[in-house]
């Protein structure tokens, strides 16, 4: 696109944020609740785009990690990101909105970072000087700081947190934003210096880290054809390779909910017509999320599902996903009564979840539900049900309604969602992905989506958020997901002691752990353990598939410590690993823990902690107990 002329090089993407909330319209953008999945996400990521850094710096795209930081949240009730303030404790900014951004920075050393448009505990984050110099200070960002579409305007016009434009400037630049997307410098910029609010270094900063990133792209040299990439062209796109890696997601992505009596696979011989019925069956544009891409050649799950059956019927039940009338059900149940096999298409799209729109439900929208009830109650056999969209649906019902022998969830599948699903119904993939997020039931919106506290707190009836800290009841969890093959796991090795030295520059009176618990364990801060890098271990995994297909799924390895020690979490996810197993056979798998980073815990002062004493490895039924001492 770039040698076309139709793009630069500067991307504002990944979205690194935590789907704290499951009505957020832009958790879809994200890869889930848990912060150590964002993290891994935003390493690969900008890495993927950013490639190996080359000499002097050298980098082929630049990547941004946005949207800096706790924002979470587009429009409730009577609140707006563009004027909410996030009021986010110490502990909760530590372990939990922050580490997918310092590692962003750290590790995948991305060249850009985007303040976001909210405020944190008062302060516009373009402006917030604290957080911005901390990504220079402490994780040695070297890039540029870009503000949100029209953040440093509504400072002054709709946060009223500064008195003027030209003080709004001086705020920002003064805080490290080096660029605003929008007019708004461009217009009052001039102004703010003949004032006296900002001076020329303040802009020769700016321009310093925005220079610096361009001669790191290149875009000041000569072009030259022995570098690989200027050989990319039209020609480069939408090509089969590209469309592989795009169905292989897909493949990879897909979550099987419920499969009662092993109903999927679908045996192709067994099965003579199918229909399909649901308002995204035959709508391309449906299978893609925000921001979603131009697609080449878009496969309905209707085309795709045509290719597999002998005779297939159609019919959209809705007019369109928001489903606000029973009109075409009738024309839906009269398909379905004539089919062998019944799928119904549903969920979610971008008229109930987007940018600037949040859910106010987590149930289906309009009479979705209503729809597969009458379908359920005609269709020969028990209907599959094929879930579309970014957030959770409390599906209750289908869960429970033995007339819906299997769940899937595709989330957006894009261009090659048709071809993907009936490969996965008819047997040719084993299904093996894992929930990114909580499913939550549709008793979680009374709280709040304003209530930024991660942690529960029973004394105003506070169940808490996502796997780490909810303690109310869930309809499916985060890590869940079938397959067509019973899998179980055997840790092979792993330590069963890791012994904690402390720096030996600490003085006597550090030698007391943080804090005591009545077990007279307690805790060690991880600034304070001589060597991080000494804890790292390694666990391995024996996988066992006994069921008749060969299959791949992430191996999730989960830690919990056995005193429940108030604030920390219920459990976490300390590593995950994509293993493929033969059928009737075992494979091993290993994974690299570094407790520092993934077995603590930030305290109430939003120091990271380590809990001593016994600590519980799970994955699967399987647990092994291991002790950390000092």
């Amino acid at each position: 696109m770039h040698n076309a002329g139709q793009a630069g090089l500067t991307y504002w993407a990944p979205n690194i944020n935590i789907f704290r909330d499951p009505r957020w319209g832009r958790g879809q953008e994200t890869s889930g609740e848990d912060p150590a999945v964002a993290a891994a996400y935003s390493l690969e990521y900008v890495k993927g785009f950013q490639g190996e850094e080359g000499e002097e710096g050298r980098i082929r795209l630049s990547a941004c990690c946005k949207h800096y930081t706790a924002y979470d949240m587009e429009k409730w009730e009577g609140f707006s990101r563009y004027t909410f303030n996030a009021k986010v404790n110490a502990q909760d900014l530590e372990d939990t909105y922050q580490p997918p951004f310092k590692t962003c920075i750290q590790e995948a050393r991305a060249s850009c970072l985007m303040c976001a448009y909210n405020q944190v505990n008062g302060v516009p984050m373009c402006a917030h000087k604290d957080l911005l110099q901390k990504t220079r200070d402490e994780w040695g960002f070297q890039g540029y700081i870009t503000s949100d579409c029209d953040a440093v305007a509504i400072i002054h016009e709709n946060q009223t947190y500064t008195k003027s434009g030209e003080d709004s400037i001086a705020i920002v630049l003064k805080a490290g934003m080096d660029i605003n997307c929008g007019s708004f410098l461009v217009r009052h910029t001039k102004s703010a210096i003949e004032k006296g609010k900002i001076q020329e270094e303040d802009i020769d900063r700016a321009l310093f880290n925005l220079f610096s990133v361009q001669l790191r792209l290149g875009i000041f040299d000569k072009p030259s054809n022995n570098q690989w990439f200027s050989q990319l062209g039209p020609n480069s796109v939408c090509t089969k390779e590209h469309r592989e890696l795009a169905a292989e997601a897909v493949r990879q992505g897909a979550v099987l909910l419920k499969n009662d009596h092993n109903f999927l696979p679908l045996k192709r011989s067994e099965v003579r017509h199918v229909a399909i019925i649901g308002p995204s069956a035959n709508d391309a544009y449906a299978m893609g999320g925000d921001y979603t891409g131009v697609p080449c050649n878009p496969t309905t799950f209707l085309k795709g599902i045509q290719a597999y059956a002998t005779q297939t019927s159609f019919a959209p039940g809705c007019k369109d996903a928001s489903c606000n009338s029973t009109d075409l059900f009738g024309e839906a149940v009269e398909a379905a009564k004539r089919a062998d096999i019944v799928v119904v298409i549903a969920g979610l799209n971008l008229t109930e979840e987007r940018e600037d729109f949040d859910r106010v439900s987590l149930l289906l929208p309009g009479k979705q539900m209503g729809l597969i009830h009458a379908i359920a109650s005609v269709a020969k056999k028990p209907l599959v049900l094929v879930l579309l969209g970014g957030g959770p649906v409390d599906v209750s019902f289908a869960k429970q309604d033995p007339r819906i022998a299997s769940i899937l969830w595709l989330g957006y599948p894009g261009e090659v969602g048709g071809q993907v699903l009936p490969e996965i119904l008819f047997g040719e993939y084993n299904p093996g992905g894992k929930l990114p997020i909580t499913w939550y039931p549709e008793s979680f919106t009374a709280i709040p989506m304003t209530d930024m506290n991660m942690r529960a707190d029973p004394s105003r009836g506070y169940p808490g958020r996502t796997y780490r800290f909810y303690t109310g009841d869930v309809v499916y969890g985060f890590g869940y997901g079938l397959s067509y093959s019973k899998y179980s796991y055997s840790i092979s090795s792993a330590p069963k002691k890791i012994t904690v030295s402390r720096s030996s520059d600490l003085g006597i009176i550090s030698r007391k752990p943080a804090y005591t618990r009545r077990d007279g364990l307690g805790s060690v801060k991880t600034e304070d353990i001589a060597s991080c890098e000494a804890l790292v271990f390694s666990v391995h995994v024996a996988v066992s598939n006994h069921g008749s297909m060969d299959g791949s799924h992430a191996v999730l390895l989960f830690a919990r410590s056995k005193s429940s020690v108030p604030g920390f979490p219920i459990k976490q996810l300390v590593g995950f690993e994509s293993v493929h197993t033969a059928a009737g056979s075992a494979s091993n798998v290993e994974i690299t823990v570094d407790p520092c980073k993934q077995m603590s815990a930030a305290n109430p002062e939003g120091k990271r902690v380590l809990l001593l004493g016994a600590h519980v490895l799970t994955v699967g039924d399987e647990e092994f107990e291991l002790s950390i001492e000092l």
